[in-house]
């Protein structure tokens, strides 16, 4: 089982947690929960990089965006 993504981890809670960036998205709670250990995905964070660029300054998003499926493929 993989470890936590603390970078994706952090980007969670400074938006407010599990719960309200789920609303903020339209998805389920354990589908954010699962962002904290698989990263978040890469058009998310795209969107978050344009829309919550105060929130999140100081954040690495790169460490936090997910590998394309493709990428994890080709590393496992």
């Amino acid at each position: 089982m993989w470890g936590m993504n603390v970078a994706a981890t952090e980007i969670i809670d400074r938006l407010g947690g599990t719960a309200k960036v789920s609303r903020m998205f339209g998805i389920s709670m354990p589908s954010v929960s699962d962002w904290k250990h698989d990263g978040i995905p890469h058009a998310r964070v795209m969107f978050l990089r344009a829309a919550h660029r105060k929130t999140l300054a100081g954040c690495d998003l790169d460490a936090a965006t997910a590998p394309r499926k493709a990428e994890a493929t080709q590393t496992a």
